[in-house]
């Protein structure tokens, strides 16, 4: 199985993988956690979703990398997608860890909450970046973790550049319509998301035929529980 690309979501680089890939390579898979263009140390702010999907699509195209499931995490969830949409014949299957399903002419924005937006608009700074207040963090992403976890993790966060989130997606077609695996991986106590607009079913339906691996967690069990993380990516990619 694999090799496998694990791609973080906002505010986050490839550390948020650290602790899962290491489980993964024990197991003796191949794994690359790539950090996005924009999430970088550096990286300039004003960075959309183009430039940040076409960082990924190079990752894999200078490694060479062929029958590869590649997993995306919440705001990676639409760079799988744009990546998918290029580079199928090399991805045997997508999973998306509680993320964002877009189809064509879709930006993130539109699959959230206008009170989530009208807060983006709030924390936007001039340089187009935002940061993700901690009280947010401690009380609905990693609402799993004791309060000293919280801080530490939180620490490891970076500003986002924004128009990543309300650039629209193009694609030559839906992920539906993708010949090849998907499966979605669902975290039960994940408040990332208001429940009554949450992941699942709402996101995970727009990908047609789909697996669906249920745990319980919160938005990052990257951190609180990155062996559990490493088993449900391992039963959403496997044949």
């Amino acid at each position: 199985m694999g090799p496998f690309v694990l791609v973080h979501g906002a505010w986050h680089d490839s550390s948020a993988f650290l602790e899962t890939s290491k489980i993964l390579k024990k197991k003796g898979f191949s794994v690359y956690t790539p950090t996005i263009f924009g999430n970088r140390h550096g990286d300039p702010k004003s960075t959309g979703l183009h430039e940040a999907i076409s960082s990924i699509e190079s990752f894999i195209l200078e490694r060479d990398l062929n029958n590869l499931i590649l997993c995306g995490h919440s705001y990676g969830g639409m760079i799988i997608t744009g990546v998918a949409d290029k580079l199928e014949n090399r991805i045997k299957r997508l999973v998306y860890w509680n993320a964002f399903v877009p189809n064509n002419g879709e930006c993130l924005e539109d699959m959230v909450s206008t009170a989530f937006v009208d807060l983006l608009d709030e924390l936007t700074e001039p340089d187009g970046s935002f940061k993700l207040p901690f009280d947010i963090w401690r009380e609905h992403f990693i609402n799993d973790a004791s309060y000293g976890m919280a801080v530490e993790t939180y620490k490891s966060l970076n500003a986002h550049p924004r128009k990543t989130f309300s650039d629209p997606i193009r694609l030559r077609k839906n992920p539906s319509e993708f010949k090849i695996g998907k499966s979605f991986i669902n975290c039960l106590e994940d408040t990332a998301l208001p429940q009554s607009e949450g992941w699942h079913p709402r996101l995970s339906e727009k990908l047609g035929f789909f697996r669906l691996i249920q745990v319980s967690g919160s938005h990052e069990i990257c951190y609180t529980n990155p062996e559990k993380l490493s088993q449900a990516i391992l039963e959403a990619g496997r044949d």
